[in-house]
């Protein structure tokens, strides 16, 4: 962990060279474990807090803040940008982009756990340490404890947020495995990554409109029987913003983070066609297996593609800013 001094270092070290050379510079600190420990020692036990009695309440909120990790460090890296909200300026933010709205929720569990830590410690910790904390704590409630790991920190937050970001980045779930994989590969992420995070399908809700068309209404591998219980849960024209209810997406484990997604996808029992492309291909497939089969073997490697994922593109250093109001950038 780098200390205090050591950072000071590297400031003085890059005001020098810019007197020097006249040149710009944006230091780039790495992310740590413990970054708050001085700053704000009680940020990530206040964040904790807050989310075990929001789970509490409704499972939900913990898948809800496991996608929400997804989609913000995806578009823009991990910044926060997908919590701010339309500004005469900024008209349509992320979370106004079809793959947000109106799917993505939990918006409204950052700001309690912002509005906590900001009567703490005012003006410290960014939402976008708080998405990665709050994503943290849900993957460890959810799973019992069998997810548990220490989540880097020192992200800052970012300033821009468009509703065309999240389209070029967000793949649908109608997608194939070659355009899983370029989407996680452009991302610095691998196949392995891709097929360890899919498994947090095995908790949270889908809108009907997200899978009716593709594997209800064509051809499709899903199982006959798990087809005609989906039918009868969804209108056969489903469609975002209209008749569009949604449904569990793991029916044998619904509330809790495991490895039962995999036995879902060799039972052809999953709800999107990006599910199902997972066994598409011998080196998928065989991933599947092994998640299905070892106990223990998801869960290890889970813990390691949500800090990879959680340090995509980060913001740290000079980089961003530390929002007073998660849905609002900062004006001086």
């Amino acid at each position: 962990m780098a200390s205090v001094a050591g950072k000071l270092h590297v400031l003085v070290a890059c005001a020098l060279l810019l007197l020097a050379v006249g040149c710009q510079a944006s230091p780039f600190w790495p992310l740590e474990i413990g970054y708050y420990h001085d700053k704000c020692p009680q940020a990530e036990a206040i964040a904790k807090g807050v989310m075990e009695k929001a789970i509490f309440q409704n499972p939900g909120n913990g898948a809800a803040m496991i996608r929400m990790l997804f989609h913000d460090c995806f578009v823009e890296g991990c910044d926060a940008s997908v919590l701010l909200d339309p500004t005469p300026f900024s008209p349509t933010p992320e979370k106004l982009s079809p793959p947000n709205d109106p799917s993505l929720r939990g918006f409204e569990l950052i700001d309690a756990i912002k509005d906590a830590v900001e009567a703490a410690c005012p003006g410290v910790v960014s939402c976008a340490d708080i998405i990665a904390f709050a994503a943290r704590d849900a993957s460890c409630i959810l799973s019992r404890g069998k997810v548990n790991f220490d989540m880097p920190s020192g992200r800052r937050d970012g300033t821009f947020s468009n509703a065309s970001e999240p389209l070029k980045f967000l793949v649908p779930p109608t997608s194939n495995l070659s355009d899983l994989v370029a989407s996680f590969v452009i991302k610095g992420l691998n196949t392995e990554d891709l097929v360890i995070l899919s498994g947090a399908h095995t908790i949270g809700r889908s809108h009907c409109s997200s899978f009716v068309s593709d594997r209800l209404n064509t051809p499709s591998d899903i199982n006959g029987g798990f087809a005609a219980f989906l039918r009868g849960q969804c209108p056969a024209d489903a469609t975002p913003g209209g008749n569009d209810p949604t449904v569990m997406q793991d029916v044998v484990t619904p509330n809790k983070l495991d490895r039962q997604y995999y036995k879902n996808v060799l039972s052809h029992t999953v709800l999107f066609t990006s599910d199902a492309a997972l066994m598409t291909s011998a080196e998928t497939a065989r991933m599947v297996v092994e998640n299905a089969k070892i106990p223990g073997w998801w869960e290890d490697r889970f813990e390691k593609a949500m800090v990879k994922m959680a340090g995509i593109e980060v913001k740290t250093g000079y980089q961003g800013q530390i929002r007073k109001n998660c849905r609002a950038i900062n004006h001086y």
